[in-house]
């Protein structure tokens, strides 16, 4: 009985992991890596946090990082980045948002635009709720390069979240779109939306609204409820594709 039963346990094992591998199952490997990248992201800005939370190397090089780019701040540098920064703001990235779901409304693309929808307003909550529980104190500096008052906690940075969201949606829409064979172009598609994000990132840090780690937590954190997202978009649509019709 005991050998029995290890077979029907070591059989149903195989079946599970075969399902969880297979491309093209409702619950396959698309939703595998999908739950693989948001558990690597949790770890990632779990990581992150508590070692500001703890005040451990990180917070010496956060000081040292916006220190060094305040005082060496280069005028032309600082007023591209005001209006690039400006531009991925709370308003800004709701009008890219609403620009980016006119476009996949235009295409027909229902369930692109079901994640956009889901994706980068979900990440403002949440994001909002992290500074919440963190309440990590911004920058401070004796001359400014933001002249503006910033009221809302630091860690993790929204700008950076938001943006790292939205590219990210169209950049995996991109990749979607392309030859199966074509990895150059793929690899070009998602280094640009990284760049974009990242550049958000930096123009964060140069001037001075968030730290270092403020930035690259904002980056994991987006980064798993990013592939939470499009993973579970992706069941929803494959489900209903098989669904049988009456």
């Amino acid at each position: 009985m005991s050998t029995s039963m290890s077979t029907r346990w070591s059989s149903r094992l195989r079946r599970f992991v075969a399902a969880r591998l297979s491309p093209e199952g409702q619950l396959g490997l698309h939703l595998t890596v999908g739950v693989a990248l948001m558990l690597l992201a949790m770890v990632v800005f779990h990581e992150i946090a508590e070692a500001v939370m703890g005040a451990g190397q990180i917070t010496v090089i956060d000081l040292q990082v916006a220190h060094w780019f305040n005082r060496h701040a280069l005028p032309w540098l600082t007023s591209f980045l005001l209006v690039y920064t400006d531009l991925h703001g709370v308003l800004g990235a709701l009008v890219l948002t609403a620009l980016l779901a006119w476009y996949f409304y235009r295409q027909r693309a229902s369930y692109w635009l079901f994640t956009l929808l889901i994706c980068v307003p979900g990440v403002m909550i949440l994001n909002v709720l992290l500074k919440s529980v963190f309440g990590r104190l911004r920058p401070s500096f004796e001359q400014p390069l933001l002249q503006r008052v910033l009221e809302s906690y630091s860690f993790p940075s929204g700008h950076t979240a938001t943006s790292t969201a939205l590219y990210g949606v169209l950049g995996a829409y991109l990749i979607c779109r392309t030859a199966p064979g074509a990895w150059g172009k793929r690899t070009a598609i998602a280094l640009l939306a990284f760049l974009m994000a990242a550049l958000v990132g930096f123009s964060r840090i140069y001037l001075g609204a968030h730290y270092l780690s403020d930035v690259l937590a904002a980056m994991a954190e987006s980064a798993g409820w990013l592939a939470i997202c499009i993973a579970g978009v992706s069941t929803l649509r494959r489900r209903r594709a098989i669904r049988p019709t009456k």
